[in-house]
């Protein structure tokens, strides 16, 4: 076996493989193409997006596809930029005002008499992201005949954050090691960080952010003298493929490497210092994207240490970036992390909204807030964080969690873009009726100058990417839901199918059933309705139902003998519900209301309490785990099911990951329901076995 041919059977080449298309009509169509030709731009980018399309065409075609100096009579493939090629404007005559391209659109077109398709663009990142496009419509058994289309991203900033570590290690990463580091210094392994900056840009995204936002000693000199050469290298790659590099950064680097005794916001000599700092990284890396913080949140140092607010502290390094063009991205899970368990007052939910809210208006122009999309923290079921959209002043981006911290760890399949979805199409009531999440994060709502996605990303050394193969989806999702949020979870399912395991009818089938059911699986055999965590301490892989009930983490579920839940009201809890706007904050606020699927996360009730569904509260716990684990037990069979129509290796590692899910989950399920079989004294209607 080849390399090739390995890395394609282990998942590595993920939605890029690029499947040899069968002999007929479709290959027919394509075999006419005698090349590609890039006019009106010699920028690498566009060149890059010419490779791409002869890498993709060649491998799909079994021949060379090649990149031509001159379109000849023969059908072929036309990159441009508008305004800037005759080929180019004589198949987009309308030009690049009436298209309304952007900075990153780009649009499609075929020209019967010529045979030629176009890929337009007002900038050579469009051509990258059209020739991926006509790569992804070809891959899925597309026809280009009378092609002609105009794409554009929705959200400006579309961005992934790495958890990764110099010493090789990711926070929260579930497939093998970094890509980035090993032993505390840069990979020397640039092949396969090209192959990511290629898998990442196929699906839109143009920014990233390589290390950890939790910064220790030796990443803190990132942005130093000694390692800045190193990250140039690694920037180089991604500029390759039209994607801005971040470093995150530690706020107290005057005081821990610059010399300094404080790292006070408000002190010149702390100015000074991060403007020395910002001048010489655009020095080395002159599209530097900026900075990601994470700041006076879980023992990280802020500028609260001094008396100052978020605004003093993130307005001190946006001021050294401005000259720049350099963005300042401020997470704002910030909470207190240190609660006595025994305080019923003081509510995590509330607390981005608390710290952020009165500080609209007071942030520079180049300062997002990253905003996680729940207010806890990445759970497989909780409400929208309120503190989207509820700062009009402020720049705002969403942050979600592709890698899979509560929701299995990528050793349990959890497709992620059905509740991604949920939570984008979640509609605010902020400025009236439609005022959804999607156009809070893509600057229409608040007329934003910056805006857009975040993520964290679940990649690592892992010869399949993620771990679990199936957990590609999420990443391909993600991209794709960044660049447009209108597409359908199914429809981003069906895509990512196709382009790995190929067009056989029933494989896709079976596979985007799996993908579809998987979260709701997920959620019957873990926490019920909204609760959340429920897990093991530190790791949070497993169920430990009182692993954090005692902590100082904030993340309680207050069970007792009687009921479950946190009262998050206005009437007689913590008052969270009052950080939404009407009328969510009265369908919250009362029991007849509040969604089932959210009620323990608003309300404590007694076991009994009867949900809309008609069942009460602990026979819905019961009766939902032994669902789960049932349906998790159904999705290894429908696996095995696809034996001989996917390479065994392929087939193998999902069949081993989805085994091990289904033992797992039965481990949930004896757990949670016999804790509350002991808790509540109440049994299970139909006498199913507790312990």
């Amino acid at each position: 076996m080849n390399k090739t041919t390995a890395k394609a059977e282990y998942g590595y080449d993920a939605w890029l493989r690029y499947r040899s298309i069968e002999p007929g009509e479709r290959r027919e169509e394509f075999n006419r193409f005698s090349g590609i030709v890039v006019e009106g731009t010699d920028e690498p980018l566009a060149h890059t997006a010419a490779r791409e399309l002869s890498r993709g065409l060649s491998g799909m075609l079994g021949r060379e596809v090649s990149v031509l100096e001159h379109a000849g009579d023969a059908p072929c493939f036309v990159l441009g930029r508008l305004g800037r090629s005759p080929i180019i404007d004589g198949m987009f005559p309308e030009g690049e005002a009436s298209l309304g391209l952007g900075r990153e659109g780009y649009a499609l077109r075929h020209e019967p008499g010529s045979g030629r398709i176009a890929i337009g663009a007002d900038s050579d990142a469009g051509l990258l992201y059209g020739a991926f496009d006509v790569l992804r419509r070809i891959g899925t058994g597309q026809s280009l005949k009378g092609l002609n289309i105009v794409e554009r991203p929705v959200n400006g900033l579309r961005m992934l954050n790495q958890w990764d570590n110099m010493d090789g290690s990711i926070e929260r990463g579930y497939a093998g090691s970094s890509i980035f580091y090993e032993k505390n210094r840069f990979t020397q392994n640039l092949e396969r960080l090209r192959d990511y900056a290629r898998l990442l840009a196929s699906t839109g995204i143009n920014a990233i952010a390589i290390n950890n936002v939790n910064v220790h000693r030796i990443e803190t000199e990132l942005i130093t003298e000694a390692l800045l050469p190193e990250v140039a290298k690694v920037a180089e790659i991604f500029r390759m493929y039209g994607i801005k590099l971040f470093l995150s950064i530690n706020y107290a680097a005057p005081l821990e490497i610059g010399g300094l005794s404080t790292a006070d916001p408000l002190e010149p000599e702390v100015a000074a210092w991060w403007r020395e700092r910002a001048a010489e990284i655009y020095r080395t890396i002159p599209d530097f994207g900026g900075f990601l913080v994470k700041a006076d949140s879980e023992n990280r140092p802020g500028p609260f240490t001094y008396g100052r607010d978020h605004a003093d502290g993130a307005n001190m390094l946006a001021e050294a970036l401005e000259p720049y063009g350099g963005l300042v991205i401020w997470r704002c899970f910030v909470y207190n992390c240190k609660q006595d368990w025994r305080d019923r007052k003081t509510d995590r939910a509330r607390a981005a909204y608390d710290h952020f809210v009165p500080l609209d208006g007071r942030f520079k122009e180049n300062v997002i807030l990253q905003v996680k999309n729940g207010p806890i923290d990445f759970q497989v079921r909780e409400p929208v964080s309120p503190l989207l959209g509820a700062m009009p002043l402020t720049n705002q981006m969403i942050e979600f969690q592709v890698t899979q911290e509560y929701t299995g760890q990528q050793h349990h399949v959890c497709y992620l873009v059905p509740q991604w979805k949920e939570v984008l199409d979640f509609d605010s009531h902020l400025k009236g009726e439609g005022s959804t999440v999607k156009r809070i994060v893509d600057g229409t709502l608040h007329a934003s100058r910056y805006s857009g996605f975040a993520a964290v990303s679940n990649i690592g050394c892992d010869a399949n990417w993620t771990g679990h193969l199936l957990a590609q989806a999420n990443l391909y999702g993600y991209g794709r839901l960044a660049w447009n949020p209108e597409l359908s979870a199914e429809g981003i399912a069906d895509e990512w199918i196709r382009l790995v395991f190929g067009s056989d009818e029933r494989v896709i089938q079976v596979i985007r059933g799996i993908l579809m059911d998987s979260w709701s699986i997920y959620e019957k055999y873990t926490a019920p309705l909204g609760i959340g965590f429920m897990v093991n301490p530190n790791h949070h892989y497993g169920p430990n139902v009182d692993g954090y009930e005692y902590s100082m983490w904030g993340t309680y579920h207050f069970a007792d003998c009687r009921g479950i839940g946190v009262d998050r009201t206005i009437a007689t809890g913590t008052g969270y519900t009052s950080q939404y706007a009407e009328p969510n904050q009265s369908r919250y606020e009362t029991l007849e209301t509040c969604p089932d699927e959210l009620l323990l996360f608003f309300h404590h009730v007694p076991y009994t309490h009867v949900l809309q569904s008609g069942k009460t509260v602990i026979q819905h716990i019961y009766d939902t785990h032994f669902e789960g684990v049932e349906q998790a037990g159904k999705l290894a069979e429908l696996w095995a099911g696809l034996s001989g129509l996917i390479e065994e290796p392929l087939h193998r590692q999902v069949a081993e990951r989805l085994a091990e899910q289904a033992e797992h989950a039965k481990e949930w399920r004896d757990q949670i329901n016999t804790y509350f079989y002991r808790k509540s004294g109440i049994p299970d209607q139909q006498g199913r076995r507790m312990y």
